[in-house]
C-alpha cells in the first residue's frame, strides 16, 4: 500500500494551522479564533491514525522513512521516520494539541490566536522532535520549541510568569548547546547528520564520555532529573495549565537519552549508569518528599512528575529489556495522567482563582461528576492496577529488581510515598463537608469539560487493562536499542536507518533472539 508523506503531514498540518490563526484569529472574533484552532488541531491528529494502521509491530527499521536532500552540501538531510518508541510519541503529541485546545476553550480571552498558534506551532516543532532522523533536524525542532513556550509562559502566565519563562529557558537553552558541541563532533567523525551513520561510529572511550555527557546535559533538564529539575515547579506555577500540560505530556528528554545517549555512546551510558541510577533514586524519594510537604496543588504535581520520571531514567539505565519497555510506557501513561490531573487542578483554579490545597474541601459535595474523574486519575497516580499507571511502574521495578534487588526496593518506595501524598491531596480537596462558601458555590464540569475528561480517562484506562497494542509496538525497537546499548549490534543492516521492510516480505517477530535483524529490502512506504 502507498502511503502519503505522512510524517511531513504530521509536522507541517499544525504550522500551517498556527500560521493561519495567528493571521485570521482576533478577540473581537474569539468563537472564529477557537473554531480555526480547533480545525486545525483535528485535521493535524488525522495522519496519525494510518500511522498506527500501517505500523508493523514485528519491524525493527524506521518505518514510513522520508529522505530528501536539503543541504548536500552539509550533509543535512531531511530524514523522518517512526520506530516502536517514536510512534506513541507522535500519536501522543497530536492528542495533546487537540486536548489543549479544548482545555483552554475559556479560559483564554486575551491574545486568543497569539495563544492558539503558538501551541499549534509547537506541536509541529514536537512532531519533528519525534521524527527526525538527521541531527541538525532533530535540533532545529528542538531548539524552535524553545520559542513557544518561552511565550506561552511569560505571556499567559501568573504573576511571576517571566521568570519562570527565563529560567525555563536559560536551564534549557545552555544543554542545547552542549549538544549542539557533541553533534558537531559527530559530525567531524562521519561527514554525516544521519543518526544512522552515529550509531555506526567505533568512538573511543574518552569522545564518548564527553559525547554523553553533552547530551545528558540537553536531556536531563528536559526529564526533568534531579538536580536540574528547579524550573519546572515554577512553570506549573506560574505557567498557562495548557503549557503545563503539553510540558508533562511530551517527553522529550527520555526520547532524546533513548535516540541519542544511550545507543550512540554504549560505553559511556555504562560507564555512567551507577551515577545515573543514583540519581533516579535520589529524584524518586526526594521529589517525593518534598511532594508530601506543598501546600499549593500544581506544585504537588510537579514534584510528583519529577518523581516518576526518575522511574524512566532508572528503567533506561539499568539495561534490561523489561525496564525500557516499562520507561517507554512510563513516559506515556504519566503524560497522560500527570496532564490529565494538571488539567483537573486548571478547572479547580479557573473557577475559584486559586491552587492552594487549604482553599477547597468537600469539593464531592458540590461537583460530583468532578470528583470521580480526580479520584481516577488520583488512583493512575498511585499506580493502582488497571490503571496506566500501574503498567509502566511495574514493568521499571521488574526491570530493577533482575538489575539489582536493593535498586528495585529503593525504587519501590515511590509506590508508597506517591499514594501518600496524592491520597493525602484527594483527601483535603475532595472529601469532608464543604470547607467555604467559595466551594460551596462550585459548578461541576460543563459538557466541553466532561468530553475532555472523559477521553483522558478512556485512556487512562485502555493503558492499565489493554497494555498490549502498546507494548507489542515498542518491544522490538526496545529490544534494538539495548543490543545497541550493549554493543551487541554489527555495523550492518541494523543501523541503516531508512531500511524498509517490503509489505509482502516474510517477518519473524522480534523477539530476544531475532532483534537484531532487520529485514533490508525496499516497502513502498515514505
Amino acid at each position: 500500500m502507498q502511503f502519503p508523506p505522512l510524517l511531513s503531514l504530521l509536522i507541517w498540518i499544525p504550522i500551517v494551522a498556527g500560521i493561519v490563526v495567528l493571521r485570521a484569529g482576533s478577540d473581537r472574533a474569539l468563537n472564529r479564533t477557537r473554531w480555526i484552532a480547533l480545525v486545525g488541531a483535528l485535521i493535524s491528529a488525522v495522519p496519525a491514525i494510518p500511522l498506527v494502521q500501517g505500523f508493523r509491530n514485528n519491524v525493527v527499521a524506521m518505518q514510513f522513512v522520508e529522505n530528501k536532500a536539503w543541504l548536500p552540501s552539509f550533509g543535512i538531510a531531511w530524514h523522518l521516520g517512526v520506530d516502536g518508541i517514536s510512534l506513541w510519541f507522535t500519536v501522543l503529541t497530536a492528542v495533546t494539541t487537540v486536548i489543549v485546545v479544548i482545555a483552554s476553550w475559556e479560559s483564554i480571552t486575551k491574545r486568543t490566536a497569539q495563544y492558539f498558534g503558538a501551541f499549534l506551532l509547537l506541536s509541529g516543532f514536537m512532531q519533528g522532535v519525534f521524527t527526525a532522523q538527521d541531527g541538525m533536524l532533530f535540533f532545529v525542532f528542538f531548539e524552535a520549541t524553545l520559542i513557544p513556550l518561552y511565550l506561552l509562559i511569560g505571556t499567559w502566565g501568573q504573576s511571576n510568569r517571566a521568570h519562570a519563562a527565563l529560567r525555563f529557558f536559560l536551564f534549557s537553552l545552555t544543554g542545547s548547546l552542549a549538544m549542539l558541541a557533541a553533534m558537531l563532533y559527530l559530525y567531524s567523525q562521519s561527514h554525516s547528520f544521519d543518526l544512522a551513520q552515529w550509531r555506526s561510529l567505533q568512538l573511543d572511550f574518552m569522545p564518548q564520555v564527553l559525547i554523553f555527557l553533552c547530551f545528558f546535559a540537553a536531556f536531563s533538564v528536559k526529564v526533568p532529573m534531579w538536580p536540574v529539575h528547579t524550573w519546572l515547579p515554577d512553570v506549573h506555577l506560574e505557567g498557562p495549565t495548557a503549557a503545563a500540560v503539553l510540558l508533562g505530556m511530551l517527553k522529550i528528554g527520555g526520547y532524546g537519552l533513548l535516540r541519542f545517549a544511550l545507543p550512540i555512546v554504549p560505553q559511556a551510558s555504562h560507564f555512567f549508569a551507577p551515577a545515573v541510577i543514583t540519581l533516579s533514586l535520589v529524584a524518586v524519594i526526594y521529589a517525593s518528599l518534598v511532594a508530601l510537604v506543598q501546600t499549593d496543588i500544581r506544585k504537588l504535581l510537579a514534584y510528583s512528575a519529577i518523581a516518576h520520571m526518575g522511574l524512566v531514567t532508572l528503567g533506561l539505565f539499568v539495561f534490561t529489556r523489561i525496564s525500557m519497555e516499562g520507561a517507554v510506557v512510563q513516559m506515556l501513561s504519566y503524560g497522560i495522567v500527570s496532564g490529565a490531573m494538571l488539567l483537573c487542578s486548571g478547572m479547580l483554579y479557573d473557577r475559584t482563582q486559586s491552587s492552594s490545597i487549604d482553599a477547597y474541601g468537600g469539593v464531592v459535595n458540590t461537583m460530583p461528576r468532578f470528583a470521580v474523574f480526580m479520584m481516577l486519575f488520583s488512583m493512575a497516580n498511585v499506580g493502582l492496577p488497571g490503571t496506566s499507571g500501574f503498567v509502566g511502574e511495574f514493568m521499571v521495578l521488574m526491570g530493577a529488581i533482575q538489575f539489582n534487588f536493593w535498586v528495585g526496593a529503593a525504587a519501590a518506595l515511590i509506590l508508597i510515598l506517591s499514594a501518600a501524598y496524592t491520597l493525602w491531596m484527594a483527601k483535603r480537596v475532595i472529601f469532608g463537608a464543604v470547607a467555604n462558601a467559595r466551594v460551596a458555590k462550585l459548578a461541576d464540569v460543563s459538557k466541553r469539560e466532561f468530553v475532555l475528561l472523559g477521553a483522558m480517562a478512556m485512556l487512562v484506562l485502555a493503558i492499565g487493562i489493554d497494555p498490549k497494542p502498546f507494548t507489542d509496538a515498542i518491544d522490538a525497537t526496545a529490544g534494538e536499542v539495548l543490543a545497541q546499548a550493549e554493543g551487541t549490534v554489527a555495523n550492518g543492516a541494523t543501523r541503516v536507518a531508512d531500511s524498509r521492510v517490503a509489505p509482502d516480505a516474510h517477518l519473524a517477530p522480534a523477539t530476544s533472539s531475532t532483534r537484531s535483524s532487520v529485514v533490508a529490502e525496499r516497502d513502498p512506504r515514505g
